[in-house]
């Protein structure tokens, strides 16, 4: 029997509260039988529950501490050949938990670099925000990918601290032990602007193949429990994300209140909200684009309201050829891009000698750098995410005298004048 994978939320029992307090202790997985389930599902039993708020419509749903919470989200597979129903005579709300691939230069279809990580800080002013004491001490950088090879940045003098906990990821291996892939590469990058920023590896997505939006939003839930413990490991947290939907035609069909592409109410879309309310700068790279790909390519939570969309531009300013346009997909935020950063130039070469750091998958890490490095001085109580993001588009180099445009959003992130205007 063919089946498909979803995300269900269920009423709380006790067995969901306990999967989500094993998880908050370093364990995971559910141990014990749930009850009204839907009619042939079979739950992952790997998955540990994420507590949530509401579920009688899909605009409630918010995230909830595991203390309490009335309602919790898990994975699961139902029959593909069914019916899709929104909800069940159990209570169950039924989401979609489509395939994620990171957004990186597919392998066989690396870039010749077209400048070098010197130019990069340059034309992003790092020497002035050093000399402004801005360079990510005490910030932490969740790279959300495919996991970072530590020695591999090791060998290009990359000697950032890692924190070493495996409580951030939902896939196995050692922290900094990942091979070498999307992950490397944007913590490479996100390093150039804030070196001394402390990396956390967040790995969602296999080295080879796909993950699930489920992954995410687990890995999600455990920043969250991180930024809201009582004595945090940080003073400020920034997320970088450089994956994507697949297809759009592996979500669920247009108008399903379970959908995500265009669902503010999708638990994942929430937990993004929610993040970002705690005080975390949350990025998303904008995609890739070209002929075959839909002009709304920047969907989900690359569309959130409460996340920064960068798109590409070369070191001459140019926006990269396969960087996805704006708008957002409608349901979401329409001016997506928010922001475009530097790409293509010869960085972390993770993959392979002389090819480039390319595309918004390396431009979004960049701008992550840029926000943490920002973060050192600037705490989010005084400057909220959404404020920053306001700042960053105010300050930025435009082509033009329009303030947004589909290719480069607000203009070429400028952060050393924001640091300025901001009297950091």
């Amino acid at each position: 029997m063919p089946e498909r994978r979803v995300i269900l939320v269920l009423p709380t029992q006790e067995a969901l509260h306990e999967s989500a307090m094993t998880r908050l202790i370093g364990g995971g997985g559910m141990n014990r039988r749930l009850t009204g389930l839907p009619a042939r599902a079979e739950i992952d039993t790997r998955f540990s529950a994420v507590p949530l708020e509401g579920h009688q419509s899909s605009s409630l749903v918010s995230v909830s501490s595991s203390d309490g919470a009335p309602h919790y989200a898990v994975r699961a597979t139902i029959d593909a050949d069914a019916e899709l129903p929104a909800w069940t005579t159990e209570g169950a709300a039924i989401f979609s938990d489509p395939p994620i691939t990171p957004i990186a230069t597919p392998a066989g279809a690396a870039r010749v670099p077209a400048g070098t990580r010197a130019e990069v800080e340059r034309r992003l002013g790092v020497p002035g925000l050093a000399a402004r004491r801005l360079d990510g001490a005490g910030v932490a950088i969740a790279v959300v990918d495919t996991g970072i090879n530590r020695a591999h940045l090791a060998a290009r003098s990359v000697t950032a601290g890692l924190e070493a906990s495996p409580a951030w990821s939902v896939l196995p291996g050692e922290p900094g032990g990942h091979p070498v892939g999307s992950g490397t590469m944007c913590a490479y990058d996100a390093l150039i602007a804030a070196p001394r920023a402390m990396l956390l590896d967040v790995p969602i997505l296999p080295a080879a193949g796909s993950g699930f939006l489920s992954d995410a939003l687990q890995a999600y839930a455990r920043l969250l429990a991180a930024v809201r413990a009582e004595k945090p490991r940080f003073k400020a947290l920034v997320v970088t994300n450089s994956w994507g939907l697949c297809d759009e035609s592996t979500d669920f069909p247009a108008g399903h209140p379970g959908r995500y592409v265009d669902n503010p109410g999708h638990p994942f879309n929430r937990i993004v909200g929610t993040l970002s309310r705690y005080g975390v700068d949350i990025l998303f790279a904008a995609g890739r684009g070209g002929p075959e790909r839909p002009r709304s390519a920047i969907m989900g939570a690359s569309a959130h309201p409460d996340v920064i969309t960068v798109t590409g531009v070369t070191l001459r300013g140019r926006r990269t050829g396969d960087a996805a346009q704006g708008p957002g997909i409608p349901g979401m935020v329409y001016a997506k891009p928010d922001l475009a950063s530097f790409t293509d130039f010869l960085g972390s070469e993770a993959a392979g000698p002389g090819t480039a750091d390319a595309g918004t998958a390396a431009a979004c890490p960049v701008a992550a750098g840029c926000v943490a490095a920002l973060r050192t001085r600037l705490p989010h109580a005084a400057v909220s995410p959404r404020d920053l993001t306001v700042a960053l588009r105010t300050d930025a180099n435009r082509h033009g005298p329009s303030s947004w445009h589909p290719s480069l959003g607000y203009g070429v992130l400028a952060p050393l004048r924001t640091a300025a205007r901001l009297g950091l």
